[in-house]
């Protein structure tokens, strides 16, 4: 009998990630594919998302509206907890796959856990600036297994206790579509959406939630150091977390300017040919500082939401502040453009359909227990 692999996917970065590794069981009889599409996908705001997962083709998809608009994350994760706890109690999956750390993800490991599912966690042991960091981690202490983009976060995960058989380096699952010769061509992508830009810089800024007291400050500093920079940019809209009104309101008073397009979503494939294409990368999105980096794309990482992640000699880390913005933009033609594989060479799917078919995996023990490091003295607990 086929066994159920149930994928939670709340954005289109998310689903970026998992869409090589669904393929992957999908076309293989063992498995029997399942989605529950949720969050940013299914509202309309952020362009209802959830449509690309089901043009994918896969024949088990389920819908679940979490959230109305102006939600606080706490009650998105209530709503999404009641509302998987319900589908898988009916389901019955034998592996709940998540991504990331997202309160969907967090949402996804606290029903697995509670319900006996083996819970599989897509890049964990991996460090950010923002409240996202303490979701990744929780979301790796109620995980089973873990499928990690490197070396580096394997090491962490081993630090926060993990046992070291349960995690499987097999690189970051996106680079699978961007080194497919599948890809749209630039001039397909630029007709869909309208872009007439030669050249171009791709803009994407998120709210730090844990500082939402300075977002209105920082986005008045990037809007005038954009328009100042006299570069046409193509821009898309922010994460639907806390803030992400004040950033879509500034978006929506640049609309007019001619060096903008702005859309609330871009298909994932199209986003790789533009980012492919671009002359860089501007804002704090987590495509600054790795899809970025392995095209050898520059990119401009602004702010403290990407605090201790990956950094290269195609990054440049500044504050949203104008002079430092505008100096920046000027040293994008002098920055390397030398692409990294820090985060994988495209075969992800491959060592992760290797690992699923395999039985060890599927004797991994449903109870956690903690693993001390070497010169750890326990007792006394």
């Amino acid at each position: 009998m086929a066994r159920k692999i149930l994928f939670l996917t709340s954005t289109r970065a998310d689903f970026g990630k998992l869409k090589s590794l669904m393929h992957a069981l999908d076309d293989d009889p063992a498995f029997e594919v399942h989605v529950f599409v949720t969050g940013m996908h299914v509202l309309p705001k952020y362009g209802n998302t959830g449509e690309e997962v089901e043009k994918c083709g896969f024949k088990n998809i389920y819908r679940f509206i979490n959230q109305k608009s102006n939600d606080d994350m706490g009650s998105i994760l209530a709503n999404t907890v009641q509302g998987l706890s319900n589908y898988v109690e009916l389901l019955k999956p034998d592996m709940l796959v998540i991504h990331g750390d997202r309160a969907e993800a967090l949402a996804g490991a606290i029903v697995g856990a509670f319900s006996n599912v083996l819970v599989s966690h897509i890049e964990g042991g991996e460090v950010s600036g923002t409240i996202d960091e303490s979701i990744r981690h929780s979301v790796s202490k109620l995980a089973h297994i873990h499928f990690v983009a490197n070396e580096r976060a394997r090491r962490r995960l081993i630090q926060m206790g993990e046992h070291e058989e349960n995690i499987f380096i097999i690189g970051s699952p996106d680079i699978d579509l961007m080194t497919s010769s599948g890809l749209p061509s630039l001039a397909s992508v630029k007709e869909h959406y309208e872009i007439s830009f030669d050249s171009y810089g791709i803009f994407v800024y998120h709210p730090v939630t844990t500082k939402l007291h300075d977002l209105m400050g920082n986005l008045s500093e990037i809007s005038k150091a954009l328009v100042s920079s006299g570069r046409n940019y193509v821009a898309i809209y922010p994460n639907n977390d806390p803030g992400s009104e004040l950033i879509i309101e500034e978006l929506t008073a640049l609309r007019d300017n001619p060096a903008l397009r702005i859309f609330p979503s871009i298909r994932f494939e199209a986003f790789l040919v533009l980012l492919k294409h671009a002359d860089f990368m501007i804002g704090n999105s987590s495509a600054g500082v790795r899809e970025a980096p392995f095209y050898g794309i520059p990119s401009i990482n602004l702010g403290s939401r990407q605090n201790g992640r990956f950094c290269c000699d195609t990054i440049i880390n500044c504050r949203e502040r104008v002079p430092e913005i505008e100096a920046a933009i000027s040293q994008i033609a002098a920055l390397p453009r030398t692409p990294t594989e820090h985060f994988g060479n495209g075969t992800s799917k491959d060592r992760f359909l290797e690992i699923v078919k395999g039985r060890k995996i599927w004797g991994t023990n449903i109870q956690k227990y903690f693993v001390d490091q070497a010169g750890f003295e326990a007792g006394g607990d």
